[in-house]
């Protein structure tokens, strides 16, 4: 049961690495930009264990497991991920992702709740969902191409198109599918069995073990990458994840369950809106200042864990659960929301000296 589990987490990651560095590759070859590599190719891969855990645990009926997964992998992304990217180094955003993404982001995520709200999702739903993702693909391109942003230069770009690496890169990808595929497999049977012997829901085990897990690549990857200055592909790669999660992830496993996805009703009532006003909650601080500063990170990090702490005192009926419920609903969100309107308004004034500032120039 653990070494499954374990065995899984391996594979996975494993898995990832090579779909990442070959679709990378192969994207380059094409002269993608960064931010668009970000969201989509990077975005897709790393988004590849959930894709495989979620599909597999929806063919096999565990719905439970496939749901947690991925409203928990998406908190996961803009809490901690992003948190400890920030922390690891500001990062600076994009107008596209306040413009385009991140409202995207937040329209699938509201898109789901209202989808489950009749305690399913069903295979037409799931289609819908998929050709969603694949509007948003097709947007992606045509943006690049219409701002004519190609590779960094002519010879980098004949490099990486020659036939011997572009057929390592094809492998590359394909061996990275195979290895998650056995992977999710295994990690989708040991967490079943887990979840049996420890006797928490599966819902648990999906939204804690199984999305941490399955969520490991998108940490390597945006860490990484916000060290090495790639601050484009950290930020797009956890955006383009959580769109990814909701519109495909979702949307082959509705669609491959038969008689619909059930949705489990503590999902509706809780993780599911999470999910959505934490998509929500990125727009004011991808907006302010122009990047995320490390505070910001700290926060987000802050606000992860109190998510976890608050679904293992209720998984355990803690005496301590209502106490900690209460001094978040009426002290801390308060407080954040506060810090959070304040930081708007001073962002927004800033912008308003500095057009005064230029017309005065002018």
């Amino acid at each position: 049961m653990t070494l499954s589990i374990l065995a899984g987490f391996v594979l996975l990651i494993v898995g990832a690495e090579l779909l990442v560095r070959g679709a990378s590759r192969l994207a380059k070859a094409v002269g993608i930009p960064a931010l668009i590599v970000g969201l989509t190719v990077v975005a897709f891969g790393t988004g590849a264990p959930e894709f495989a855990v979620s599909v597999q645990a929806s063919a096999l009926g565990q719905t439970d497991i496939c749901v947690g997964n991925v409203v928990g992998s998406n908190i996961l992304n803009v809490l901690l991920i992003l948190g400890l990217s920030a922390l690891t180094v500001p990062l600076a955003t994009s107008p596209q992702l306040v413009r385009l993404d991140v409202p995207v982001m937040i329209a699938a995520s509201a898109a789901v709740w209202f989808l489950a709200a009749d305690g399913e999702i069903g295979r037409p739903e799931g289609l819908a969902l998929l050709s969603a993702l694949a509007l948003y693909t097709v947007l992606l391109v045509f943006l690049a191409k219409r701002r004519k942003l190609g590779p960094a230069s002519d010879d980098a770009a004949e490099s990486s198109r020659t036939l011997p690496q572009l057929a390592l890169s094809a492998i590359s990808v394909a061996a990275g599918v195979a290895i998650l595929v056995l992977g999710s497999r295994w990690l989708v049977q040991g967490s079943v069995e887990l979840s049996r012997w420890l006797g928490v829901s599966e819902l648990l085990i999906g939204l804690t073990i199984v999305s941490v897990g399955t969520s490991l690549p998108e940490l390597a990857t945006s860490v990484v990458a916000g060290i090495r200055g790639e601050r484009e592909i950290a930020i797009g790669n956890v955006v383009g994840s959580n769109i990814f999660n909701i519109l495909g992830v979702l949307g082959a496993s509705a669609a491959v369950a038969g008689q619909g996805m059930e949705v489990n009703p503590s999902a509706l009532r809780f993780d599911i809106p999470i999910m959505t006003a934490v998509a929500v909650a990125c727009l004011p601080v991808f907006f302010t200042g122009g990047r995320i500063s490390r505070l910001e990170g700290m926060i987000l990090v802050a606000y992860y864990v109190a998510y976890v702490t608050f679904l293992v005192l209720h998984a355990t009926a803690s005496p301590r659960f209502t106490t900690f419920t209460n001094a978040m609903v009426f002290i801390v969100i308060p407080l954040t929301l506060i810090g959070v309107l304040f930081s708007i308004f001073a962002a927004i004034r800033q912008r308003r000296q500095r057009g005064d500032q230029s017309q005065t120039t002018a």
